[in-house]
């Protein structure tokens, strides 16, 4: 029987005698449970469960079973430029797509970056994402990004945006409008955001676009805090004018002031923190030691494939070690020493799966593993592996050993889409070949010459700094000072 007839629609699902993160508030380790799955729900937790006739059953014993991961800040349409901008600061992202380059994405190519994307979120475990599309140049785009998302079976919401325009010209267009009646209908595997920044212009030219969003009743989300580009004077006309909401995301935050994180926690918003992003690009210091002073609520996203790994097991390592890093450089400087860390792993793992639930409204039905909840899991095994056992921290397991190589199955809304490291149903050379035409498409449209310039930015001359103990001969020094 294969694995796709035996995963059947309709069938439960039940995995057996595995380590259980049920990201409760005790954030407790359920060790030898049994999670039942029927229709797209878990319906039972506990050891030994009895479960109805035919249910097809997967062998947890010596793996992780825990929620299926969230990423609430994806560029998804960027995923087909995988690794190209390595060498990249911001400012040469915001050039190459903001000001030069951007525009010659087609329809197509955002179908294949978001195609790829998808694909390789659901193979990593990564159940939901939030696909930050602000290559939206038309609606034929947005579309198209659509289109591609439902062709792979994940969780995702869409937060519709326009580099290219100002968000009140976008936002009241009416081919914006027919898109969101014909697309977005309700349906729980795709909702809707509207994705724009604020540049702290007096004037708040912004509010047009706040308004429409509050009149469709969705969120908004946008980059705040990214040095250089957006800071507090933003956050201040979205407080001042009320359109701070518990359902606002702010992505990256790394470089505000005590005042706009007071007024970010006072509304009820929370921050999607891009670790890889924020350390590598400029944005600011990864904020999560500052979130976590002013009880600000924080999920986790890896922003764009154009750069980072496509996964959330980086994410996680990464922002507790940046977390961390803080803690210390902070505690030295005073002349101290951290004997206890502030920011632990099950913290880090929550905000990778309840937290993404939280930020997007949806923590009643997503994030943990319950009894009612929707059925998106993640059960990470490889027996292949020797960094597989011992598992003696389940928690810190997930954040400081494991990789997408140890994702054995992944279940969404109920439906196993990954079984023994296998995506299934996903045809991945269709997927290759979609993806190699838009590469060919861009190197064409840029010019050989400007496609490998675009990677390897001009490095900055290195200033030496004067060195008092460097010697004219140094090797005479030394011995003479025998």
């Amino acid at each position: 029987m294969s694995q796709s007839t035996s995963f059947r629609p309709g069938r439960p699902v039940v995995f057996r005698g595995g380590t259980v993160l049920p990201m409760d508030r005790a954030r407790r380790v359920l060790t030898d449970t049994d999670v039942l799955v029927t229709g797209d729900r878990i319906t039972a937790v506990g050891p030994r469960l009895a479960v109805p006739d035919g249910t097809a059953e997967i062998d947890a014993t010596d793996g992780i079973l825990m929620p299926g991961m969230i990423d609430t800040h994806r560029h998804m349409w960027q995923t087909a430029m995988r690794g190209y901008g390595a060498d990249w600061t911001l400012t040469q992202y915001f050039v190459w797509y903001y000001l030069e380059h951007g525009t010659v994405f087609r329809p197509e190519d955002v179908h294949a970056g978001n195609l790829l994307a998808a694909v390789e979120a659901l193979d990593a475990g990564v159940t939901t994402v939030v696909d930050w599309s602000h290559g939206l140049r038309t609606v034929d785009h947005a579309d198209a990004a659509v289109d591609a998302l439902r062709a792979v079976p994940g969780r995702y919401v869409l937060a519709y945006g326009n580099i290219q325009q100002p968000p009140a010209q976008w936002t009241a267009a009416p081919q914006f409008r027919d898109f969101v009646r014909r697309r977005i209908t309700g349906d729980d595997l795709l909702g809707l955001q509207l994705a724009f920044d604020g540049t702290g212009d007096p004037a708040f030219p912004e509010r047009p676009a706040f308004e429409v969003a509050r009149e469709l009743g969705v969120a908004v989300t946008t980059h705040a805090g990214v040095w250089g580009a957006t800071g507090d004077d933003g956050i201040r006309l979205m407080h001042e004018h009320g359109f701070m909401t518990p359902e606002t995301v702010y992505v990256h935050a790394s470089s505000l002031s005590a005042d706009s994180y007071q007024r970010i926690a006072a509304t009820g918003g929370s921050v999607s923190v891009s670790t890889e992003s924020e350390q590598s690009a400029g944005q600011g210091y990864p904020t999560t030691w500052a979130l976590r002073s002013h009880g600000i609520p924080v999920s986790l996203s890896m922003d764009t494939s154009v750069w980072w790994s496509g996964d959330l097991f980086s994410a996680m390592r990464s922002t507790l070690g940046a977390d961390r890093a803080r803690e210390h450089l902070e505690a030295h400087a005073k002349g101290e020493t951290v004997t206890h860390s502030a920011l632990r792993a099950d913290q880090v793992v929550e905000w990778a799966t309840l937290g993404g639930a939280r930020a997007l409204g949806r923590a009643d039905e997503l994030g943990s593993v319950e009894a009612g909840k929707k059925a998106d899991l993640v059960l990470l095994k490889n027996d292949h592996s020797p960094v597989a056992f011992p598992v003696l921290n389940p928690y810190g397991h997930v954040v400081f050993q494991a990789q997408r190589g140890d994702v054995h199955t992944v279940v969404v809304d109920g439906r196993v889409v990954k079984h023994d490291h296998r995506l299934l149903g996903i045809d991945l050379a269709a997927v290759r070949r979609e993806v190699e035409r838009t590469v060919e498409h861009l190197r064409s449209a840029l010019g050989e010459a400007d496609w490998r310039k675009g990677m390897n930015p001009d490095v900055p001359e290195t200033k030496v700094l004067d060195n008092p103990y460097t010697y004219t001969d140094y090797r005479s020094a030394t011995t003479h000072g025998r």
